[in-house]
Formats: C-alpha cells, structure tokens, sequence
C-alpha cells in the first residue's frame, strides 16, 4: 500500500531520512514512534507530497506519489484522509459545515446527499449530536472526533494521524484509539499514526517502527517491539513505564 524506497531527505544541513525503506501492507494500523526531532512528521509529509525526498521512492500502491504532479498528485493525495494533530477544524463553521466542506469542495453531491453522507460519519464517531455545535463549544476530545470524521468523510483508504491523542486527559486517549482500530476493523482503512504515546502505540498498532537520528532502529509487531534488544529502543520504552512498570510502581509506594 505504502513504500518507502531508500528515502534521503536534507532539511538545510540536517539529514533528517537517511536511506529510509519500509512497507506499510493494505488495512494495517502502522505507527511510527521517535524522540522529537527523529523525523517522524517529515515521513508522514513525504506520504502525502508535502516534502519531496532529495533521493529515493515514494509509492502509493501502484502510484509514485515522490514524482507525481497536477492532476495526478491531485488522484494520489485522494486516496488519503488526515487527522492533524490540533484537528484543523474552522472555528466559524459548524460541526455538520466542517465535515461537509470536503464533500462541497471536491464532489457534485447534492445537498441530500452531503447531509446524509455527513450524518453517517458523525454517527460512526458517536458526533451526530453536534451537528450544530461550532468546535469552540466542544471538548478536546471532541473536536479530534470531528476532525476524524472529516478525514474519513470521503471515504479515503488510507488516514493519516498526526499525534493524534496529543493534549488529551488519558481517558480521552484510550477513547482515540479505539475510534482508530473501529475504524480499521469496520472500513478496513489503511491507518499511519505518528505519536509520542507509546501506549497508544503498543493499544493499537500492528506494526511499529521507530525513527532515531533519520535512520530506522525498529520496525516490528507491538509484541517484538517490546522484547527489543536495541538500547534506543529499551530507553524509549523505559522512559513510559512499560518495561520498568513494576519498579516505577515500586518507588511510587516508597514514596507513599
């Protein structure tokens, strides 16, 4: 579905890909983790033509997405949906306005069928009761769930999550992430999440790859990733808790 070819890419002085080359195989939920900086965003950018790689391959199923121009690039990035990390949504249209605006910018629906449509995905999102909500009366969370079903609205193959559970209460997560696997479990959508959240990672990835210093230090099942031997791996593991669980629970009672 999506390949990365021996992808470089330079920002001024900065490799910040170097050589990068993996696969994300049709309806998995492909997250890729790293310390800031790592150049996560850039490689969720090169999906979607943002950037263009100074050397190497992107393909989008049969399409190179790295080369593609006009109305071409303009069929390719149809095949996505994206979920930006502050949701995007336009503070001066509704909830029902703002999931539409794809369906009136890029379609000849009718009016019928744009509210029908949009109904449909608030409802999938449990959002159907905001249709005339504007985002400014809504919860965090809230508006990701309207940002989401804006991104699935036409419905893409595959969405894109910038950070998606960034700046929300633990609760609120976990609920993301069960939209997010909802979501693949019941279109079959292609998901790529870029995230900090490595229990987000672990909760909803099929494969999980980590970017350090532009290069590729683990691409593996969430079962593996965990059981990784790589030391950037293990400190990045360390630091949330997950492998160190028991002693952080340890000291947690000490200190009690």
């Amino acid at each position: 579905m999506i390949k990365f070819e021996n992808v470089t890419k330079k920002l001024g002085r900065k490799t910040v890909l170097d050589g990068v080359s993996f696969e994300v195989p049709k309806g998995e939920t492909f997250v890729v983790v790293g310390l800031s900086g790592a150049g996560k965003s850039v490689t969720l950018k090169h999906m979607v033509q943002l950037l263009v790689p100074d050397s190497g391959t992107v393909r989008i199923g049969d399409d190179v997405i790295s080369s593609a121009s006009g109305p071409e690039l303009a069929r390719i990035r149809g095949r996505f949906g994206v979920l930006f990390q502050g949701a995007a949504l336009l503070q001066w249209l509704t909830v029902f306005e703002n999931v539409a605006l794809p369906l009136r910018e890029h379609t000849k629906m009718s009016e019928e069928e744009i509210e029908k449509t949009v109904l449909e995905k608030l409802s999938l999102l449990n959002m159907q009761e905001a249709v005339d909500k504007y985002p400014s009366d809504l919860s965090g969370g809230m508006q990701k769930r309207v940002g989401l079903a804006r991104a699935i609205v036409m419905n893409p193959e595959i969405i894109l999550y910038d950070e998606p559970t960034s700046g929300l209460d633990p609760v609120t997560s976990r609920l993301i992430d069960g939209l997010i696997e909802n979501l693949r479990n019941e279109l079959g959508i292609t998901s790529v999440v870029v995230t900090h959240d490595l229990h987000s990672a672990l909760a909803i990835g099929t494969r999980i790859m980590m970017i350090d210093g532009g290069r590729i230090v683990e691409n593996a099942t969430p079962e593996e990733f965990i059981e990784s031997k790589n030391e950037t791996v293990q400190r990045f593991l360390e630091s949330q808790y997950i492998t160190r669980r028991g002693e952080w629970e340890k000291g947690m009672k000490n200190h009690a």
